[in-house]
């Protein structure tokens, strides 16, 4: 049921700085920033190979984003995986126990049908859950 990682998620609190490291430094290519404004974020794209590093900055200070920053810093967010069947695999998710944020999919502004793993039953860390169009 899962495919591949679709996106590593990192957060920051100065975009252009993070850029100097995953850019510069390390030679990724910033394919494109874009404001994703129901998230109250901003974020740099930077594919590679089949998935992508993404840096997420918040542009409030009361987001989801801009919380999870301020409690734990900057660092990683969330693993994103791509899978072939949401529906299926919550439900299957939901008997085995594991404690989900999203019982139903979301759409994103992109078509994707989206889901997130709660940090409690994954070893700490947000799993996102991705079924493209």
């Amino acid at each position: 049921m899962i495919k591949r990682i679709d996106h590593v998620a990192i957060v920051v609190s100065d975009l252009e700085a993070a850029l100097s490291f995953w850019r510069d430094a390390l030679g990724l290519t910033l394919a494109r920033v874009t404001t994703v404004s129901d998230q109250e974020s901003e974020v740099a794209f930077m594919p590679t190979g089949e998935s992508e590093v993404e840096l997420v900055r918040p542009t409030t200070t009361s987001s989801g984003v801009a919380r999870y920053l301020t409690k734990h810093g900057p660092g990683l967010h969330h693993v994103c995986f791509e899978v072939d069947d949401l529906d299926a695999l919550l439900s299957d998710l939901k008997a085995k126990g594991v404690r989900l944020i999203t019982e139903t999919p979301q759409v994103s502004a992109d078509g994707k049908r989206l889901a997130f793993i709660h940090p409690s039953s994954a070893q700490g860390v947000l799993v996102e859950l991705y079924e493209l169009p």
